[in-house]
């Protein structure tokens, strides 16, 4: 096995001084290896943690900094440095928008908070879109903590621009003005109000989080890919990889555009269409365009299609995204 890669990394100790552990990446035959060599939680005894091993190097990669992420979390420092590029994400995030952020969300107003999220899902319910569409979690907290009283003041708040004030700016400062603040505006007082050993952690925990989504991309990826190799259909892959039926479609397309083979996923689910219809679909394509499917929709079904009546239209939609999927690539292949 060939060592790639490797770093110590350091961290003060209590009653052992200084620990040390070693991080490596390592190659053999094709295969990567993310190794880290130190004390476990609950042992004082060295042992090796294999964070990756595996063919694919940007998984190995996301493997590798959402653990040096962790790693440095917990008090860990590298001998080498940059080792997430940490002196330039701390000097982006070390701003007082990224502060504001941590306090706001390490020393929220519970009561707020619970209020905020009972309006946001009224809104989200009415509106018919997404709760973190209205606002985020994360905003919700900044709100709860700061309790702005005026629209200035919520324009402080980091992510609430002036086309959420226009929308909800009233809405919220309904809500926060029921509730007295011990702190005040303009926040330039967090700076020096956060501790920057806690600030250190959250960017370190923002770093984790980030790497970890990613993680779980990539096995959602893998996962995919492998059930539509197994000749699995679109409800089956719903079931496989729990995702929402219109991110599933999204992943599908990007997966086109990656340039794996999506063609036995297409064949599959196009065996029940007569061919008639698919021609249909495929000239309207050819007339209307394929940037949008509603039109095309409308041209080969009617207006009692788009109500609902004889057919699913979740089906419908699928089924064409599908198509234009192969209606894409065989425009690309004429072009080239």
């Amino acid at each position: 096995m060939q060592v790639v890669f490797l770093n110590t990394f350091e961290k003060a100790g209590t009653d052992r001084g200084v620990e040390q552990a070693q991080l490596s990446i390592c190659e053999q035959n094709g295969v990567w290896s993310v190794i880290w060599t130190g004390s476990s939680n609950d042992s004082r005894t060295d042992e090796q943690f294999v964070w990756f091993e595996g063919g694919s190097w940007e998984e190995m990669m996301t493997s590798f900094r959402h653990g040096v992420a962790v790693r440095m979390g917990e008090g860990y420092a590298p001998l080498i440095d940059g080792m997430l590029d940490e002196r330039r994400s701390l000097d982006e995030n070390g701003s007082l928008f990224s502060m504001i952020q941590c306090y706001g969300e390490t020393n929220p107003n519970e009561a707020i908070f619970e209020e905020l999220r009972d309006w946001r899902r009224r809104t989200a319910v009415a509106a018919k879109k997404s709760a973190y569409l209205v606002a985020t979690n994360r905003m919700l907290w900044m709100i709860s903590s700061y309790v702005p009283q005026q629209a200035e003041e919520l324009l402080q708040i980091p992510g609430w621009g002036e086309s959420k004030q226009a929308t909800y700016g009233e809405e919220v400062l309904a809500i926060t003005r029921k509730f007295e603040r011990q702190t005040s505006f303009p926040l330039d007082w967090v700076a020096e109000s956060l501790d920057p050993k806690q600030f250190t952690g959250w960017i370190y925990k923002q770093k984790e989080n980030k790497y970890k989504a990613q993680m779980d991309r990539q096995n959602q990826k893998r996962a995919l890919l492998q059930a539509i190799a197994e000749g699995k259909t679109i409800d089956e892959l719903l079931i496989e990889v729990e995702l929402p039926r219109r991110d599933l479609m999204d992943r599908i397309e990007k997966l086109e555009t990656e340039g794996y083979d999506i063609e036995p996923l297409i064949e599959k689910e196009l065996r029940d269409v007569p061919p008639s219809e698919q021609q249909q679909l495929w000239d309207a394509l050819l007339t209307v365009g394929d940037r949008y499917l509603k039109p095309v929709l409308n041209q080969v079904y009617g207006e009692e299609m788009m109500q609902g009546r004889g057919k699913s239209i979740d089906q419908l939609y699928d089924r064409l995204r599908l198509l234009r999927l192969r209606y894409r690539r065989t425009k690309s292949d004429q072009v080239s």
